[in-house]
């Protein structure tokens, strides 16, 4: 079968087309015969040779999918680690879910990450309830603040996660603030609901927050880009705000005084889809919570590019270069 391959570490040329076997289930797996695969920075970091757990190239890339099930021929969309992005993927079947009606394969590939790590936030941020079983709330604590009047600061508005925390932003009735590095993308992202846009590239956002709230600040931050964004996110927390760590797209180490916290009662949580996949009764009841919502038509992914495995190097580049509107796409 077809696949794309990670070669080596580097950057977009590194991941290539080649001839591989066909994947074997292991238990608890099943094969899925891919139509589409969506493309995240974890798969850019994964190539680049900097995301955790990762084995070493030559691997298939990808984590996010949609297809049909070989079992019965359903149309399926799914998560996994790596080994996406080829005709055919084994993956858990836990991590295996039904594709919304009227959904296209392209939709279905852009689902998994995006609205998982987006809800999730919400949830650690407390301000969201899935109605948990105590067993899933285990190790997670009180997440039960009432989002009457929450302000939410999500960080690359227009990219993948940051379109799925304005949808669910919107449902929650929060304020939400939004950073992105054009005005046509802001605009766009201000249809889906974001209240208050903040160009970066014109406005340092640390002296948005400060206008736009009048020196109050907000509740929560969504920060996936690290380095010096993770102080300055805790710097603009309202008191016992918390800052939601879900990446590093920056490259760099996050940059955090202790003291700052001390002084307003706030905290900083790690967030890890990674992680949270393993469990496995947290998953089911995220997924119930966001599959009625998509069923309603209130969640929908938003695709900005999508590319054929033969330019999956472009697709890469474009991501990688922060160009990106949405959710990319390659067609398998």
């Amino acid at each position: 079968m077809k696949a794309l391959v990670i070669t080596r570490l580097g950057g977009p040329e590194v991941v290539q087309i080649q001839d591989v076997p066909s994947p074997h289930p292991g238990q608890g797996e099943e094969l899925v015969h891919v139509e589409a695969g969506g493309l995240n920075f974890a798969d850019t970091m994964t190539a680049q040779g900097g995301y955790p757990g990762t084995p070493k190239p030559p691997l298939i890339a990808g984590r996010e999918f949609s297809g049909k099930r070989e079992s019965n021929g359903e149309r399926v969309m799914g998560y996994m680690q790596w080994g996406a992005f080829a005709e055919v993927a084994a993956a858990r079947s836990a991590l295996v879910w039904p594709l919304p009606a009227g959904w296209s394969a392209e939709e279905g590939a852009a689902f998994a990450v995006n609205f998982f790590t987006a809800y999730l936030a919400y949830w650690k941020a407390g301000l969201i309830d899935p109605t948990l079983s105590q067993e899933a709330r285990k190790g997670w604590g009180n997440q039960g603040r009432n989002t009457k009047g929450a302000r939410v600061l999500i960080h690359a508005a227009a990219g993948g996660v940051g379109t799925a925390a304005v949808q669910i932003g919107k449902i929650l009735g929060v304020e939400m603030y939004g950073t992105s590095s054009s005005d046509e993308k802001l605009e766009r992202v201000k249809g889906m609901g974001l209240q208050h846009r903040i160009n970066y590239k014109k406005q340092d956002y640390e002296e948005a927050v400060r206008d736009l709230t009048h020196g109050e600040g907000v509740d929560v931050v969504f920060e996936m880009l690290g380095g010096e964004h993770t102080a300055k996110s805790v710097r603009w927390l309202r008191d016992f705000g918390r800052v939601i760590v879900y990446g590093s797209a920056t490259g760099e180490g996050a940059q955090l005084d202790p003291g700052i916290l001390y002084a307003k009662g706030a905290s900083v949580h790690g967030l890890w889809l990674t992680y949270v996949s393993a469990k496995r009764h947290l998953m089911k009841q995220v997924l119930d919570w966001l599959a009625a919502r998509a069923a309603a038509g209130v969640l929908r992914p938003v695709i900005g590019a999508v590319f054929s495995m033969e330019k999956a190097q472009e697709a890469y580049r474009l991501l990688s270069e922060g160009k990106n509107f949405g959710k990319v796409v390659i067609k398998i």
